[in-house]
Parts: C-alpha cells; structure tokens; sequence
C-alpha cells in the first residue's frame, strides 16, 4: 500500500488540485518548483539553520513517567510545545516562506483558527521582512485574543473574518478570495496538510522533521528506533502528517489519530470529519467533508479552536479509509480533562489541541511494555481564557 502523494497529486482517491482558472498557474508553478528548491544545498542549509538556531530544534523527547504510571505504558512526549512561538507551526511556516522568497514573492496571506499558525507566518514575515495578511474568523478573534495581540505586534494585519461560522474554514475561504485577486505577488501560506496539491504534499515535508527526530531521540534512549505507538491529535493534520511521515510504511508502528468530537459524534455540535464526514471538495482537494445530502458544508464545533474544522486533510483521510491509522474521537470534556491530567502529574499546560491527543490515550488498551510517542503539538498559554472558564470553580 502507497500512503505518500502519487505524481498525480493524490493519496489514493483524496487529494488533487480543484482550484480557480485565475489559481492555476501559481499552484503549477509551485508543483514544478517546489521539490527542487526544497532539495537546493543552499536552501536546506538556511532551513536547517533556522531549525536550529532560531525555532529551537531538535525539541526534546521527554519520558513523562507519571503519566506514563496513569497510562499503563512508556509514554514519551515529543515537545513541539518547545518551540519558538509554541507550536510546531514554525516548521513550515518557515519551509514556506523561504520556498516564497526563491519564487519571486513579495506578499503573504494566510489563515489562522488557533492562532498557532497566524503567529508563526507573522513570526517568519517579520523576519524576512515581507508583507504580512492573516484572516482569522471572529469567534476565533475573540476566543484567541492573546494570539491576536501578538501577530499585530509582530506587524501582520489581521482581518477578523464574519461569514459563517466565524471560524478556520471561514478564513481559510477569505485566504483563497485573497490569493485570487492577488496572484502575481501573493503567496499563500496554508497552515496545514489541506488545499490543493501540492500543499498536502509540501506541508507534510517541511513537519517531517517531528518524526526524523524521533527516530533518532527513541534511539538514543530506547535503543530502538520504532515506537509501539504514535499519537497526534488532527484538525487539519499537520502535526500528526510530521509525526506519522517517517514512520508510514513501518506497520508495526500503530498510528493513533485523535479528532475532535466537540459535544459528541452523535450531537449536531462535533468536527468529527473522518467519523462524520463523505467525500467532497473543500478548498482545493478532495477528502472527507463534513456536509448535507445536498453537498453544503456542515459547521463544526470544538472547544478547541485549532480543531473546528470540516475537512481533513486527503493524507489522514486515505490513512483511516485504508486502515493504516486508527482515529478517536474526543470529546470536550475528555480533551479538557487530559490537559489538566497533564499539567498536574508532569507540570506542563498543553494547548487543547494537544489535549485531544492526551485524552486519546485512555481510550488504547496498553501493555506495560509498549512504547508510546505522543506530540504536543502546542501549549497552552493561548488557551488560559477558555481553561479559566471552562474550569471557573474547579482548580
């Protein structure tokens, strides 16, 4: 079984390139280009660099042996939370931007829920001094105001989005709205494994570096490179892409995807895609949706912001439909509960995302002896409003 992108752009029958007439050239030309500036001596040099000096890499791989007690198994966490503006965002947000230099762009959009991926393309413009766009739906303003706050002191214009849902898949539409009047200087920056090929493909590659590490860090501690075990939470599915790349064709790695169940995949209120979802367009690729009979785009709920999203990305999607990952879904209540088991045995926050990929773990039967590599994809400081009054009374 194939699980990487064929050369047409597709993940069995996800994927592939839907996008309009005015859209076409930028995305050919980025298909044509991207691969080979990506393998440039000189741009792995700076990438690697910049991995290193200036995001913080390798992040640890901590041995976290009081959740391990709770769990049953070795837990290990892979601490992307670590790195500089606390997520795993900055590894593509990086790869990307450079890859936009090398193409003549001069401009960048992009779309933010949780704000994680906001703040890493504003973090990278404002180091490459490029003009910076970042569409974000209004009740995600509001719910991730302190991540606002930082991309406009990193000088992005950030442009709350009021259609819909008010959301990531509403910011994501503004982005491409953006992208087609712009297409000669702009360069669209997506945030995760979504979109038309080949930003599945690209995105995957530049997070990769999660699993690259891991296999060497397990090494070095286990003596092995090859867990029992990978666990990632998935929205779009860029931090799980990175933690599942190097490990796709090694089926004695059992790869766990945690989803967000919102109230319940039996309630109207979930981002459940690859539960609740059918196959469709959305933004660029074919994968699963969550839609009607008719095709129109149900809203997703989360608690999580990073997480409310009705599509997945053809990657995760054709990784559940051929049975090389198992997805859980999480509820709320478990993700929140996981981030407060987590805080109060190993002292560290997550961000809610993350805590979806926690929660995850109470769900696996264990043996003792199993080795598991969980990501924490994010922290949780961004997340302090909604564990404050989520838990008002409790802690």
């Amino acid at each position: 079984m194939k699980y990487n992108v064929d050369e047409n752009g597709y993940y069995g029958e996800f994927g592939g390139a839907y996008v309009p007439e005015i859209l076409y050239r930028n995305v050919k030309d980025l298909k044509a280009n991207y691969l080979k500036i990506m393998g440039e001596p000189d741009f792995q040099k700076e990438l690697n660099q910049l991995l290193h000096d200036y995001v913080g890499r390798p992040t640890p791989l901590y041995q976290a042996k009081r959740l391990s007690e709770a769990v049953g198994a070795k837990v290990y966490l892979k601490r992307e939370d670590l790195c500089h503006t606390g997520a795993h965002k900055l590894n593509n947000a990086l790869g990307q931007i450079l890859l936009a230099r090398r193409m003549g762009k001069t401009r960048i959009v992009a779309e933010t829920g949780a704000g994680q991926h906001g703040v890493a393309t504003a973090t990278v413009c404002a180091l490459m001094n490029m003009e910076c766009v970042v569409y974000m739906g209004e009740t995600d303003v509001k719910r991730q105001f302190l991540n606002v706050q930082r991309m406009k002191m990193l000088g992005a214009k950030v442009v709350p989005v009021m259609s819909g849902n008010r959301t990531l898949k509403d910011a994501t539409n503004e982005a491409i709205r953006d992208w087609c009047c712009n297409p000669r200087d702009t360069f669209y920056i997506i945030g995760s494994v979504v979109g038309p090929d080949p930003y599945p493909d690209m995105v995957a590659r530049f997070q990769s570096v999660i699993s690259e590490e891991i296999k060497r860090q397990l090494k070095e501690q286990e003596g092995r490179e090859n867990p029992d075990y990978l666990v990632a939470c998935v929205g779009g599915g860029s931090n799980a892409a990175g933690t599942f790349y190097h490990y796709l064709d090694t089926d004695s790695v059992k790869l766990i995807a945690a989803e967000a169940a919102g109230l319940g995949v039996d309630t109207d209120k979930s981002a459940a895609t690859i539960h609740l979802g059918r196959v469709g367009v959305l933004h660029g690729s074919k994968s699963l949706v969550m839609q009607t009979d008719d095709g129109q785009i149900i809203e997703p709920y989360s608690i999580s912001a990073g997480l409310d999203y009705p599509g997945i990305g053809p990657m995760h999607a054709h990784l559940a439909r051929c049975g090389r990952s198992q997805v859980l879904a999480v509820t709320d209540q478990q993700a929140m509960d996981a981030a407060l088991q987590l805080t109060r045995l190993e002292g560290i926050i997550p961000a809610i995302e993350s805590a979806h990929a926690l929660a995850a773990l109470s769900q696996i039967k264990f043996k003792p002896t199993d080795v598991v590599v969980l990501t924490v994809s994010g922290r949780g400081d961004k997340d302090m409003n909604t564990f404050s009054t989520y838990f008002e009374g409790k802690i």
